[in-house]
């Protein structure tokens, strides 16, 4: 050993075995990056992390890991992460150590900047402190959790995850693997660019208004870049998806969406699969190549603006710059691909001139021809082939189309298949019904907050509802109801009378209306005989002036409700049916836009809303026979309900939206245990509605309803019945009064 290499070897007091191997090779590169007061700080926290007695390992990761970490930020982080090491010794957590130390270089490498690590230095520290059960499955997950957060967005969600299980501190080692639903939810909440959960809805109206082909979108995540990146593709269970994507060469991240879920629908319409076997590994690619500028022409003929998205996310390869130790042919058929969809491309090549001339020929002839594809890259790869196409390094630099699928769809693969089920391709039957699944259409999940009360936060897509058309029972079941109460009728109606709109109100100035306006004929009869222009506006119309109310009845339609109510024959659901015929009834009458619902809930997994009228729908037969067949099962989560409900609400444009909620208890689930949670949780979401513009009004069966609901509702937002056998009479007389 030299005397410089003995005399830095002194300054690290460490006597541990396997150090003396490496410590040459570590000091070189520390002086690579480091000045002489860097190196000193390097041996000093080595020897620090040495004097831990927590092995050989540590040492080694800072020796090795250190210069990296310096290299990519200062050295002052050096004494930074020996002051964090001890810590998480002092504190009983030094098997976190390890993962810290090995973390640490690819951490500054994806942060890149002092301050970022410094920050990410400063949230260990926290995790310590205040969750140290979580700190080892963070630091396992901490590259994955980079790749979809930025640091800031990785605090938040750190924060979120302390505050949330406080006070369970058994659950952080769940949270912080990702092993919880509401982990998944935050970090969805808090990654960049856009995110398909948000965009989900507006991608498939865009399938159904362009192509009148809605199709299954299946999200996966583009995390895991380390390696090799997944690619958008169609097959028989749909079109696959980045669950997120960052803005690009100035085009919106769902534009982005678009246009690749358009490309892929061109091959859906237009493409049919070529058989794999029959053609070589680099005729794929130019087959690829044809047959994706053959559909996307087909789709620029339909709607031509598309050319322009689809340029805007195309690279723009230059000739010759592909060096010649390099496979180059993804570089050609890139700038052929451009060149296909580009008029105004800037090649020059003789060759790729003569194919695009060639292939704007032939679809102006047989556009619909798929042999086109295959003729086209065939003869084209015969003429470009060079023998450094085969070389191991392959040019990638501007040859990523990125709104492309990886084309599998178009190939069938018939090698090694013994039978049908060993076919190797993705052309079956879209997603095949199997016995399990029910007939009909099938309305997809919605995803709410609820808000938890102990950590003063939402969490988001906690409660899942799923909506279903009740299914028709006997409408007869209902006018015998309706019988029953005729002498209620009678004096409801005359109330009734009384509400309704008995005004009309005159709309002046109208191009087109119900009769001609005399006074203002006579004015533009006047400016015309004196040489002006007169006003054309000359018809009138009557409307009626009066309500102007969008009511939506929430019925909750929880287990209890089955029960008799001592000293009655008659069940609370059959009581609740009659209340709600003779609403609907009154409100029909009134001519006000009318809806009716119903909920239960069996865990935040399974809110089940149903639907028994809509606004557009009249009181007949089939409302009446929905309600005939209503039933009741399950708890009472009542805040994603009431959430469900708004959606309908509020985009009415009526003046005043009323939700009325008929309960005969408060809110609970079997999952939940604390007794306030979702109180306080419906309690938020009927302010969320009140900020809409949405009044809600309970009425309330629960004796004891006294004790929680007016801390929900307001003090004037509900209403205990006490007599239930005088529902049917109070809950429509209740209704006129509140929408007098």
């Amino acid at each position: 050993m030299n005397p410089e290499l003995q005399e830095y070897r002194e300054k690290l007091r460490c006597s541990l075995k396997n150090i003396d191997d490496i410590f040459d090779e570590c000091l070189c590169e520390a002086k690579s990056v480091m000045t002489h007061q860097g190196i000193e700080a390097w041996l000093d926290s080595a020897s620090r992390v040495c004097r831990l007695g927590r092995g050989t390992e540590l040492v080694l990761l800072l020796l090795e890991g250190m210069p990296e970490v310096v290299r990519l930020t200062d050295e002052s982080i050096i004494y930074e992460v020996a002051d964090i090491a001890e810590t998480l010794s002092s504190q009983l957590i030094g098997t976190a150590i390890n993962p810290f130390l090995s973390t640490l270089p690819a951490v500054a490498r994806r942060l890149n900047d002092t301050q970022l690590l410094r920050e990410w230095l400063e949230m260990v520290e926290k995790m310590a402190d205040e969750a140290k059960e979580g700190l080892v499955p963070l630091l396992a997950r901490i590259l994955y959790l980079l790749n979809q957060l930025s640091l800031g967005g990785l605090k938040s969600w750190m924060n979120y995850g302390i505050r949330a299980y406080r006070d369970q501190p058994h659950r952080f080692p769940d949270f912080f693997s990702l092993q919880t639903a509401d982990a998944h939810a935050i970090l969805q909440r808090e990654r960049h660019g856009t995110l398909y959960i948000d965009s989900e809805r507006k991608l498939n109206l865009y399938l159904r208004a362009f192509w009148n082909r809605p199709m299954d979108l299946r999200p996966y995540s583009l995390a895991f870049d380390l390696l090799r990146q997944p690619q958008p593709h169609l097959d028989k269970l749909g079109f696959h998806v980045p669950d997120v994507y960052d803005d690009l060469n100035g085009v919106k991240g769902i534009d982005r969406y678009r246009a690749m879920i358009t490309h892929m629908m061109a091959h859906k319409l237009w493409s049919k699969p070529y058989l794999a076997d029959n053609f070589s590994s680099f005729q794929h690619l130019t087959v690829e190549t044809f047959e994706d500028a053959r559909v996307e022409t087909l789709a620029i003929r339909r709607y031509p603006g598309l050319r322009t998205l689809w340029l805007s996310l195309h690279p723009l390869p230059k000739e010759g710059d592909c060096p010649e130790d390099y496979a180059c042919i993804r570089h050609k058929l890139t700038m052929l691909s451009r060149a296909l969809l580009d008029p105004d491309h800037p090649y020059t090549d003789p060759v790729l001139l003569d194919y695009v001339a060639r292939f704007h020929e032939r679809m102006a002839e047989e556009a619909y021809n798929t042999a086109l594809s295959t003729e086209l890259g065939v003869t084209y790869l015969a003429k470009i082939y060079e023998h450094n196409f085969r070389k191991p390094k392959v040019w990638f630099e501007e040859t990523q189309v990125s709104y492309r699928d990886d084309n599998r769809y178009l190939w069938m693969f018939l090698e090694d298949a013994e039978d049908d089920d060993e076919f190797h391709s993705d052309h079956g039957k879209s997603n095949p019904k199997t016995d399990d699944e029910p007939e009909g259409d099938i309305l997809p999940p919605q995803h709410y907050p609820e808000w938890d009360y102990q950590i003063q936060s939402y969490r988001p897509d906690w409660a899942t509802v799923y909506e279903a058309i009740q299914s028709p029972g006997d409408p007869n079941v209902i006018d015998r109801l309706l019988e029953k109460h005729s002498l209620l009728a009678k004096r409801l109606k005359k109330i009734v009378d009384l509400l309704k709109p008995q005004q009309r109100k005159r709309v002046r100035y109208q191009e087109e209306g119900d009769e001609l306006d005399l006074d203002v004929v006579i004015r533009a009869m006047t400016d015309f005989r004196a040489g002006t222009i007169p006003d054309t506006r000359i018809q009138q119309s009557h409307v009626k002036d009066g309500r102007n109310i969008a009511v939506m009845l929430l019925l909750d339609l929880s287990q209890s409700i089955n029960d008799t109510p001592e000293g009655s024959e008659t069940s609370i659901l059959q009581l609740s049916q009659e209340a709600v015929s003779m609403l609907a009834w009154a409100v029909e009458a009134l001519g006000d836009s009318f809806a009716i619902g119903g909920f239960a809930s069996n865990t935040r997994h399974e809110v089940r809303y149903t639907h028994f009228k809509g606004f557009k729908e009249s009181w007949d037969e089939v409302p009446k026979g929905r309600l005939a067949a209503m039933t009741a099962y399950y708890s009472t989560r009542m805040g994603a309900a009431l959430r469900h409900a708004g959606r309908y609400l509020e985009p009415r444009s009526e003046e005043k939206k009323l939700l009325l909620v008929l309960s005969d208890g408060e809110p609970s689930d079997i999952d939940v245990q604390d007794p306030r949670y979702l109180k306080e949780d419906t309690h938020i979401a009927v302010n969320e509605l009140d900020r809409k513009g949405i009044t809600t009004y309970c009425i309330t069966l629960d004796p004891n309803a006294d004790e929680y609901v007016a801390d929900i509702f307001g003090a004037n937002n509900y209403t205990v019945i006490d007599k239930l056998e005088r529902l049917p009479e109070k809950l429509p007389q209740l209704f006129m009064a509140l929408t007098r």
